[in-house]
């Protein structure tokens, strides 16, 4: 009789063992499973800030352009830069704060040493500076960011956001680029 019990215990040991084992695991996974969601997240914040600060790094150094003596093309791409620019900046920031994300209120330390660089050059010097720096050289950072995150982002609306802005910076791009070969030919 007392061996019966023994063995019964020991059964009922080994059973709350595996549910134990059993809900550990599960337990374990769930949180894997909630890490791995809150890098994903912590990506898609990354993305959103890089994204509003480039924005807003192109709307200083345009409204830089409109201050100094460009020539009418430069003046002309600046303010596309400014309008365009200024909604995609609007709409990244209304979309983060709705996500529970604190949107950058300007451009990195890094932009804003590119601008002050900006600041110290003028006519044709400046002309070329940005056309060169901000309208291509960014705006082929900025499309390569764009295509990289649209295969990246888990968040469907910012994919959404992605996906209706990345044609407009690509058209940024080609226009950037055309400008700058006009430039290289006078």
């Amino acid at each position: 009789r007392r061996l019966r019990l023994l063995e019964q215990q020991d059964a009922l040991h080994r059973e709350r063992a595996r549910i134990a084992k059993d809900i550990h695991d599960d337990l374990g996974a769930s949180l894997t499973q909630i890490a791995l969601l809150g890098e994903l997240a912590q990506q898609d914040r990354a993305f959103m800030e890089n994204a509003i600060q480039g924005s807003y790094a192109e709307i200083e150094a345009s409204q830089l352009a409109l201050k100094k003596d460009s020539s009418p093309d430069v003046r002309a791409f600046a303010n596309t830069m400014i309008s365009d620019h200024g909604k995609m900046v609007e709409e990244a920031r209304t979309l983060a704060q709705q996500k529970g994300y604190t949107p950058p209120d300007g451009p990195s330390v890094l932009q804003k040493g590119e601008a002050t660089a900006l600041k110290t050059l003028s006519g044709g010097a400046f002309d070329a500076a940005y056309v060169n720096r901000i309208g291509v050289a960014a705006h082929e950072s900025t499309v390569q960011q764009f295509q990289q995150a649209d295969q990246e982002v888990q968040d469907p609306d910012i994919k959404a956001m992605i996906r209706k802005a990345l044609p407009k910076l690509q058209e940024h791009l080609r226009m950037a680029r055309a400008l700058d070969a006009k430039q290289d030919a006078q």
